[in-house]
């Protein structure tokens, strides 16, 4: 495994919820990372987040990691869900949020 997939493993599995994303949470810098922003926040959940546009390594490298090839993605306890598009469909669905409580996610303070 290269220095740059340790890395993002590291950071996969170091926090329950993660996004790897264009931007900031306060800033995103397209539209599926801010839709993405807005799902998580509506959920209410503590979540970290990556942006890819500040390390061109972890950028394409978050691509191969998890053989998807765009940006957001989203990590739960270390399984990768998918990008703004499934986690809109599973948060309209209610299984995003069913997703966090099974997983013990906890509530942002």
């Amino acid at each position: 495994m290269s220095d740059t997939q340790t890395r993002i493993a590291e950071i996969v599995n170091g926090s329950d919820v993660v996004l790897f994303m264009k931007g900031t949470p306060l800033f995103p810098q397209c539209g599926f990372s801010s839709k993405a922003i807005a799902i998580l926040e509506h959920l209410g959940v503590e979540y970290g987040s990556v942006d890819v546009l500040q390390d061109m390594e972890v950028r394409q490298g978050i691509k191969e990691f998890s053989d998807w090839p765009t940006i957001p993605q989203l990590y739960v306890k270390g399984e990768f869900i998918g990008g703004s598009d499934i986690m809109m469909e599973m948060f309209e669905a209610g299984e995003l949020h069913q997703l966090m409580a099974d997983a013990g996610v906890a509530a942002a303070s």
